[in-house]
């Protein structure tokens, strides 16, 4: 197994820029130091033979992720498809039913390779360009207005009513 360059961790990390294979914590330290070189873009290793796998991001900190390379993802899905040769035929029905539904592009088994990120994003901004959006809502005697506000931060100076 590949040890980080500094510590002689477990290399989770690989900085194309530096040319060095770090963990989690040596990353965030070493790209966390300044704007430029949290700038670098840096690969994930697998796993499992902490190969670089298509798992790549930048920044000053990176959270802890684990990703697999396509290789390794393969010989999974070829250990998979041997087990279940060994189970009763009903099963083989099913994986002809499954591979039919294939839309035929080259998933080369991306739905392993998803990363999902700990924390959500930054508010998604209003589409809307107006400041408020006016809904109404139908009722038997008459309608019902309602003033709905866009995700948007307000300055505390800022005074919400003023044109």
């Amino acid at each position: 197994m590949k040890k980080c360059e500094l510590c002689n961790s477990l290399a989770k990390m690989y900085c194309e820029s530096d040319q060095a294979i770090l963990c989690w914590d040596c990353d965030s330290r070493v790209h966390g130091a300044n704007f430029l070189v949290a700038k670098h873009s840096r690969t994930l290793l697998c796993h499992l033979c902490q190969s670089p796998t298509p798992w790549n991001g930048s920044g000053p900190k990176l959270g802890p992720t684990v990703s697999v390379c396509e290789n390794c993802v393969s010989r999974n899905a070829c250990t998979e498809e041997n087990d279940d040769d060994e189970g009763d035929d009903e099963d083989d029905d099913d994986e002809e039913d499954d591979s039919s539904e294939d839309d035929g592009g080259d998933s080369s088994g991306d739905e392993e390779n998803q990363v999902v990120p700990w924390t959500s994003g930054p508010p998604v901004s209003s589409s809307s360009t107006s400041e408020e959006c006016s809904t109404r809502f139908g009722k038997e005697n008459g309608s019902q207005s309602r003033t709905v506000h866009p995700l948007k931060r307000m300055r505390e100076t800022e005074d919400p009513f003023s044109p």
